[in-house]
């Protein structure tokens, strides 16, 4: 079957095939969190984004691979409650932006700037740090050589508009900008966005409705 997006807690996970990457996801916890599991298909290398919830879960879908790194979005408590768990069954390297690394109560082996390139096995990951849901949330970009980008968002872009900012313009404008500067300007409509809850969308469907976003302030 082909990859819509849509999962539900406690049901299987959707599968789509890439020329580099095998990416699966699942929904976790009791507030619908989208984890995703890499798997590079020339080495077999796993990375996991969001070690959100339900640490047998997600060891059960890493499976005997493994996984060779764990890449939290963001410091928001209910992206990274498995994550000390997970990393200490799997060895796994860690990783998270840096300015929120202090707010994550887990292990951090690699605070990750803007720009950064974290590898799962022969494919590279392009780390945009999007400020404003909170300090350092960070997207990760696949741009597959042989088809769409993929970009991996947290909770700082959904179907309908950019994360909570909670009512504060200056963290509200941050995010805004950051997401029109590095994201809707730099990639094409086709870009497919997978976020921290719920379904997927694509560049293309969200941007006419950047000016309204704006204007609304949310």
């Amino acid at each position: 079957m082909a990859y819509t997006g849509v999962v539900t807690t406690g049901g299987p996970g959707d599968v789509r095939e890439t020329s580099g990457l095998t990416i699966t996801k699942v929904s976790v916890g009791t507030i619908d969190n989208n984890a995703y599991l890499l798997r590079c298909r020339e080495t077999g290398e796993q990375l996991l984004i969001d070690a959100a919830a339900e640490a047998s879960t997600l060891l059960s879908l890493a499976g005997d691979a493994g996984l060779a790194s764990i890449v939290t979005t963001h410091r928001h408590w209910d992206h990274w409650t498995a994550l000390a768990e997970v990393a200490a069954a799997t060895g796994a390297r860690t990783y998270a932006g840096r300015d929120d690394v202090e707010g994550i109560d887990a292990r951090i082996d690699v605070p990750v700037d803007d720009g950064d390139t974290i590898q799962v096995g022969a494919v590279s990951l392009t780390a945009r740090h999007l400020k404003g849901h909170s300090p350092g949330s960070i997207a990760l970009l696949y741009r597959d050589p042989s088809g769409i980008p993929h970009l991996f968002t947290g909770d700082s872009l959904f179907p309908g508009g950019v994360g909570n900012t909670e009512n504060d313009a200056s963290r509200f404008a941050s995010l805004i900008d950051d997401v029109e500067k590095k994201i809707f300007a730099e990639l094409p409509d086709e870009t497919w966005v997978y976020p921290g809850h719920g379904k997927d969308t694509t560049l293309g469907a969200e941007r006419p409705s950047l000016p309204e976003w704006r204007a609304r302030g949310w």
